[in-house]
């Protein structure tokens, strides 16, 4: 984002920040991804920013990065919702791949 702003709320998988008329959710595991395009998102009925990342055969596929929620629409706990979803996945997806061997 070419300007910082506040940050709202943040997990380990995502930020929000407060925009002037949206509430901005970044996923934090794409941070440093081009935005390709800025369309409406198929799961969330807002505006999201896309990137493309590439699979292991080589074939892209377009990711959504932040997601503009329209304050007139949404407030924090609206937002929080989709945020503490995505949290819940990526852990899910992280202990899976990466099982804790500690016991």
């Amino acid at each position: 984002m070419s300007q910082e702003l506040p940050i709202l709320k943040k997990g380990a998988y995502y930020t929000i920040r407060d925009g002037q008329d949206d509430l901005i959710m970044e996923d934090r595991t794409k941070r440093g991804l081009t935005v390709r395009e800025r369309s409406l998102d198929e799961k969330i009925p807002v505006l999201a920013d896309k990137g493309m990342i590439h699979d292991m055969d080589g074939i892209g596929h377009k990711v959504a990065i932040r997601w503009y929620f329209p304050k007139k629409e949404y407030d924090l706990a609206k937002v929080l919702v989709h945020a503490e979803s995505m949290e819940k996945r990526y852990a899910e997806l992280r202990e899976l791949t990466c099982p804790d061997d500690s016991e």
